[in-house]
């Protein structure tokens, strides 16, 4: 695998492509969160492997730029390859039948959703609750115990709120603005954001990056707020059953979720592994999955509380539009399913032959220690 990785490498240099350090900032900021989190300390992590977290995030910027140069190389290999529908048939014909995949239950849904309005009178508990907080922290308090106990982010609250070193454009604006102007140890005012309100302390800054801990109160719904909601959620349902209303029309009058209101309230998988408008049972949300078990296609739920794709609390009527059951792959339900993995298998086969002509035409030095190793012949990587 190194070898290969250094034929694409060389093939890199010669076709001139280029990385910049900036381009995988984001991400090295990422592993380094997670080896932090997972080693439990910044010393623990220099401690295991024997580094700096200078020298750590330099050889973590190292692998990820060579991973992007390789990655740009294998594109101009074969990005432009494409299957014809009688390539995908005869890829699925050589599959053994004992061995055709088995495709999960999927569905096809769309939703109405409404945002409850936050009142001012809940705003100003959740305002009050974080100035308690931060009180309690400037009087000597540990801010990462406080952070357990309160916060409402479950990404960062078990690990004291802290969200690790992130660019200023990793982050929300109104939280980017407080954190680059604090100084270490110190604590923001209340910040508020489109996921609630935040107080904020500066763990570290290096250059460009910040590492931060917060605490995130939301507003909650108050009961006659929810009421409402569900009042209305309801009525919309009863018309569309009536068939008073399209469920299309009603998605685009009344729905808050702008990414299906526009189109009828279709939600669409923005996972790249799967057919654009269908879910399997276990990529819904529990209170979505509830629901839709429950339907039959055609049907509408009654209205119920979820949460956003920013944790939110929100209300929504579910459709079932339709579903398949478990079933073994076939040609007519998921032919996109195996376009893709024909698409893999010759994009496998593509780089393999560019890499049995790039070893033809490459110098190779193989030390004499290495020389005696199986996969060598394999490719006639000796000369």
């Amino acid at each position: 695998e190194m070898l290969i990785q250094k034929l694409f490498l060389d093939q890199a240099r010669i076709d001139s492509i280029t990385i910049t350090d900036d381009m995988v900032e984001a991400d090295v900021n990422v592993r380094i969160n997670e080896a932090i989190r997972q080693a439990g300390s910044e010393k623990a992590l220099e401690d295991y492997f024997k580094k700096s977290m200078i020298e750590i995030r330099r050889d973590i910027r190292k692998a990820l730029v060579e991973q992007q140069i390789i990655s740009e190389v294998q594109g101009k290999i074969a990005d432009n390859i494409k299957l014809t529908p009688d390539e995908v048939r005869r890829y699925f014909a050589q599959i053994p039948k004992d061995s055709i995949p088995v495709i999960p239950a999927r569905v096809q849904v769309s939703i109405i959703q409404l945002d409850p309005p936050d009142s001012e009178e809940s705003k100003a508990e959740a305002r009050q609750k974080l100035l308690d907080i931060r009180s309690e922290i400037l009087a000597g308090k540990s801010f990462n115990v406080l952070a357990v106990l309160h916060s409402e982010d479950p990404g960062t609250a078990t690990n004291g709120g802290e969200v690790g070193y992130r660019m200023r454009g990793e982050l929300e604006k109104e939280y980017a603005d407080a954190a680059f102007s604090l100084t270490k140890n110190s604590v923001s005012r209340i910040v508020e954001t489109k996921y609630g309100f935040h107080i904020i302390q500066l763990i570290d800054r290096k250059g460009d990056l910040v590492n931060t801990r917060h605490i995130l109160i939301r507003p909650k719904i108050k009961p006659e707020v929810a009421v409402k909601a569900i009042t209305r959620l309801d009525s919309i349902a009863n018309l569309i059953r009536k068939d008073s209303l399209k469920f299309e029309t009603a998605a685009l009058m009344f729905s808050t979720h702008k990414d299906s209101r526009i189109n009828g309230g279709k939600l669409v998988n923005t996972n790249p592994s799967s057919r654009v408008n269908w879910f399997s049972l276990d990529e819904l949300n529990r209170e979505m999955y509830v629901r839709v078990r429950d339907l039959k296609v055609g049907e509408i739920s009654d209205p119920f509380k979820t949460t956003d794709e920013n944790g939110n609390e929100v209300f929504r009527i579910v459709r079932l539009d339709n579903e398949l059951p478990a079933h073994r792959a076939n040609l007519k339900d998921d032919y996109q399913i195996l376009y893709n993995a024909a698409l893999m298998e010759k994009r496998s086969k593509t780089y393999e032959d560019w890499v049995r002509k790039k070893i033809k035409v490459t110098y190779i030095k193989i030390s004499d220690e290495f020389r005696s190793c199986d996969f060598l012949e394999k490719r006639e990587w000796l000369k």
